[in-house]
């Protein structure tokens, strides 16, 4: 009815007033009032994506496609020499002995602190990207066969370590995660020079005479480039994980670090002289099998019915021998899987599916000693049983592999019986163990783009850190703290004798040295792995060497054992 009315508390009318006398407040409560609608209208449902926050393609093929798509030849540069000259390096000695001094001044930890700077060789594009294009567009072509029934493409990407390691260091600083290493785009800055040439895909996808060809091609561009004149290699980095390619120009990169599958023992593959531990690393093969995380891992261990698994080549060469003398003792053994086969795709699912519903997976020599089964069985979460006496394993001294591994030697994996006793001997608890440190362990031989940290990638550089670092290798040499493992008596020196910056950083690591060592004692001590690491002895003068005479002295910023 007209004229009716409340009462109004004077609350009411408080609020009443200040509504009518603010209109601004209106506006902002109802702009408040929209965005909290939109906030909730328009959020994304959740998808596989969103659940990773990082994700990142461990797929050689899917990551190659996505760098050839975004990478045009306008952005790429050429570091090609037209006439060498001894101006050019001694100019460029002279700059990097100028940044050594400013570094020792400003970085209290120098030579020895994080991150390791590298120079990538913009290199002709015959020598790169002409090589990865060949590769993306013939990759589907399985009946391109190598000598042994492998598809070559396969056997490329299980060697790719070249190109994941270039991929991260050729990625904008903004999307790279790993901070042990950093591209410098200056020479006279670099700590090492990375040589970004595809051996292996050459090797395998061009006729023998074309690829001989490119390899020497590629060795004169590398030796007319001042860097390496300067150092005479030393501080280059040649990835060279196929052991048969770059065969036929090796013995002309000697001096090098060379990034390989194994140290080959053997002699089959390496002339004497041209690999030792103290100047390479060993690298692990891409895995040809998916990864089984932790929720794979769950599902799969009580399906894990077979004792022992092995799908491959039987016949090798060398030290793998082996395989066939095995296949003969456990040929219809209970519980017991030795299968023929190659690494095809088809290959790829039965191995992956023989692994997943094994226990146990037999890792014998190849025709090198190390095998690409090995890392199959590790991110398979199967038990790798190693046979190869002579097997150097990738990133030794800082995996402790006792955790996810049995060692066994070929003469007693060999006795009638022997092998299967002992593996029905390990108790229920050890296998969990293990096959928890797997799933761990799984991401130190993950090749990805972006790299992870603690993945294959940045393991490198890790164990790179003063193992190749000439200028840090030449002052403890000089402090007689390292045995050189080089040529005999040879100190590798860069280009001339230790400057005056030198004798002051030589002093300046001679006094940490001493304050370290107390450190370094406890380090050994509680870290037995570091007791039989070979990378360097300790000199006799050192303390420690009367109980411990065969360590690595690392300094303390290389002090991590890994999970």
């Amino acid at each position: 009815m007209a004229g009716n009315h409340f009462p109004a508390t004077a609350g009411n009318s408080r609020l009443a007033s200040a509504v009518t006398r603010s209109p601004i407040l209106i506006l902002i409560l109802s702009l408040l009032l929209l965005s909290i609608i939109f906030f909730f209208s328009f959020q994304p449902h959740p998808t596989a994506h969103s659940s990773n926050p990082n994700p990142f393609e461990t797929s050689f093929v899917a990551s190659l496609e996505r760098l050839l798509s975004s990478r045009t030849p306008i952005e790429i540069r050429d570091d090609t020499v037209s006439s060498p000259n001894d101006a050019d390096v001694q100019r460029l000695d002279d700059l990097m002995r100028k940044r050594e001094d400013e570094r020792l001044s400003g970085d209290p930890l120098f030579p020895t602190s994080f991150p390791i700077r590298v120079y990538v060789y913009e290199m002709p594009r015959r020598f790169t990207y002409d090589l990865l294009r060949l590769f993306r567009d013939t990759y589907r072509e399985t009946s391109n066969l190598s000598s042994n029934g492998s598809p070559v493409h396969r056997l490329i990407e299980q060697h790719s370590i070249d190109y994941w390691l270039w991929a991260d260091l050729i990625a904008p600083e903004s999307e790279r995660l790993l901070k042990t290493v950093v591209r410098v785009h200056k020479q006279e800055d670099a700590d090492f020079f990375y040589v970004p040439f595809f051996t292996t895909i050459s090797f395998f996808l061009l006729e023998k005479q074309d690829c001989k060809a490119l390899y020497r091609d590629a060795l004169k561009w590398v030796r007319d480039q001042p860097a390496w004149n300067r150092s005479g290699g030393r501080d280059h980095i040649f990835p060279i994980h196929h052991p048969w390619s770059f065969k036929s120009v090796r013995k002309f990169v000697k001096k090098a670090i060379w990034l390989l599958p194994d140290m080959d023992s053997t002699g089959n593959w390496y002339k004497p002289g041209q690999v030792y531990l103290e100047k390479d690393l060993i690298l692990p093969y891409v895995p040809n099998v998916d990864f089984c995380d932790a929720k794979c891992a769950s599902e799969t261990a009580p399906k894990r019915s077979t004792l022992l698994f092995f799908r491959g080549r039987i016949k090798r060469n060398a030290g793998g021998k082996i395989r066939s003398k095995l296949g003969d003792e456990l040929n219809g053994v209970e519980g017991v899987i030795i299968e023929e086969g190659t690494a095809g795709e088809k290959g790829k699912v039965e191995a992956q599916s023989g692994m997943r519903k094994s226990i146990f997976c037999l890792s014998p020599a190849g025709d090198t000693p190390s095998s690409a089964r090995l890392f199959d069985a590790i991110v398979s979460g199967c038990i790798p049983i190693i046979v190869s006496d002579e097997l150097e394993l990738p990133f030794e001294g800082i995996i402790d592999y006792r955790k996810i591994a049995l060692f066994v030697s070929s003469s007693d994996a060999v006795q009638p019986g022997w092998l299967i006793s002992y593996l029905r001997s390990i108790t229920p608890a050890r296998i969990r163990d293990m096959q928890n440190n797997l799933v761990k362990y799984s991401r130190h031989f993950i090749y990805s783009s972006p790299a992870q940290p603690l993945g294959p990638e940045d393991l490198v550089w890790r164990m790179m850190h003063c193992h190749g670092n000439l200028l840090c290798r030449n002052l403890m040499f000089d402090l007689g703290l390292l045995v050189d493992g080089g040529e005999a008596g040879e100190r590798q020196a860069p280009y001339k004798p230790i400057s005056a910056s030198g004798e002051r950083i030589q002093k300046h690591l001679y006094l940490r040295v001493q304050a370290a060592q107390h450190d370094v004692a406890k380090l050994v001590v509680s870290n037995p792995l570091w007791i039989y690491n070979r990378y360097a002895l300790i000199h006799p003068s050192y303390n420690l060497s009367t109980q411990f005479h065969n360590i690595t002295l690392v300094m303390p910023v290389f002090n991590v054992i890994l999970a």
